[in-house]
């Protein structure tokens, strides 16, 4: 009975743990999409004239690989990203590296 509580127990501080790391990396996510540049991607991102990132991600027409390579390169207008996106206090406070914080960006924008 006691190895069953404690399964119970361990799996259900998991699931915790797993839900806050998703919803920290949420939220370190959206610091960086509003400020970045010092303006924020929507600056540019949420002008319709221009790539909607959230609604390109969620129509999977903007997978990951395809998300870092532009964030990383630039592209047509878009400038190279990845140095400031790196700068952002959110990142440097979470100890995130280049993917960690790609991937929040990217997680932050599939829930926009």
């Amino acid at each position: 009975m006691k190895t069953t509580i404690g399964t119970i127990a361990g799996i259900a501080l998991i699931a915790l743990s797993t839900s806050a790391f998703a919803d920290e990396q949420i939220e370190i996510g959206k610091k960086i999409y509003e400020r970045a540049f010092g303006r924020g991607c929507g600056t540019c991102h949420d002008i319709s004239s221009n790539p909607q990132l959230s609604a390109n991600i969620k129509a999977g027409t903007l997978d990951r690989a395809k998300f870092e390579e532009v964030i990383t390169n630039g592209r047509g207008g878009m400038p190279k990203a990845l140095d400031e996106i790196m700068k952002n206090a959110a990142v440097t406070k979470a100890g995130y590296g280049k993917d960690q914080a790609l991937d929040a960006l990217y997680k932050y924008l599939e829930t926009k």
